[in-house]
């Protein structure tokens, strides 16, 4: 199936007069505000405080932090106890995990063929990369690392809500070719959602850095002055495409990671990656799965 592009143009007039496109949740707010300040401002209190105020997010809270993904084998039982056992930083990526997931539009027509449960297991997936990544090849702050993961197909959600037909068309190609999402998108709209996704990160008044990986992480190399966590994600997201963490199709390619240039930006501000042990990390990636699979269903509800 082949459609006309309807180009950034069509997007940006829909953008303008939609009302619908999601927004953070006033709870979030203050989340991602306190992860842009520097570890002795943080406030563990003010989080918890809250997180209280919404019981439902406090539940999935609770849930997540007491999975082995986030490094807890001894039961939590109170936010206060997540905080203080988990760490600020912890509590508030689980918190904007959780909050994110419902922002997908509530019509199930506006989602085929994308499953909701199978984006969101990348985008989680993606998340737990960065952080492990982040941390072995000492590259910033995890917490952060983690964030830029979960939200860098922000775009996705933007193409669902304002252009969910000519998404369905873009995604139908990329199925049908084992080709990537964004390049079907090109073809089919005229753009991707990394231009969508800027837009919506814009509006909400993200950090630039998250702004940059929104935008670039299909195209490191653009990236400038945050290249370094750019190229993380950009090689996260596609070792998860490559296994079982996609968009519920294969695509049909070879990859060569250590040739792709997102390698080599991110060699430039990490000493380490070059004695990083990849095969391990492919075998931890197997082994994330079943965690993500049942941990998103079990959050994301509908």
């Amino acid at each position: 199936m082949t459609t006309a592009p309807v180009g950034k143009q069509v997007l940006l007039q829909r953008l303008d007069g939609l009302r619908q496109i999601p927004t953070i949740p006033a709870i979030l707010a203050p989340l991602l505000r306190n992860l842009q300040q520097p570890v002795k401002e943080l406030d563990a209190q003010k989080v918890t405080d809250f997180l209280a105020q919404d019981k439902s997010l406090a539940a999935q809270c609770l849930q997540m932090a007491n999975s082995p993904l986030f490094g807890r084998w001894q039961k939590v039982e109170s936010l206060r106890g997540a905080v203080v056992s988990l760490g600020l930083h912890h509590v508030s990526d689980i918190a904007m995990s959780c909050g994110v997931l419902n922002m997908l539009p509530g019509d199930k027509t506006s989602l085929e063929p994308l499953d909701p449960v199978v984006f969101w297991e990348h985008s989680v997936g993606c998340g737990l990369l960065c952080r492990r990544l982040a941390r072995q090849i000492n590259l910033g702050d995890p917490g952060k690392a983690y964030l830029a993961g979960l939200l860098h197909d922000l775009g996705i959600i933007v193409n669902l809500w304002v252009l969910p037909q000519e998404f369905r068309a873009a995604f139908e190609i990329a199925k049908a070719e084992g080709i990537p999402l964004h390049e079907a998108e090109q073809r089919a709209l005229g753009f991707t959602h990394c231009d969508s996704g800027r837009l919506l990160a814009e509006s909400w008044g993200l950090a630039p850095g998250l702004i940059e990986v929104v935008t670039y992480h299909h195209s490191p190399e653009k990236s400038s002055p945050n290249a370094g966590v750019v190229a993380l994600v950009h090689i996260a997201d596609l070792l998860c495409r490559m296994s079982g963490l996609n968009y519920g199709y294969v695509e049909e390619r070879q990859v060569n990671l250590f040739e792709d240039a997102g390698f080599a930006l991110l060699a430039q501000d990490s000493s380490l990656l070059k004695d990083f042990d990849w095969a391990r990390l492919t075998f931890e990636l197997d082994s994330y799965m079943d965690e993500v699979h049942s941990l998103v269903r079990a959050i994301y509800r509908r």
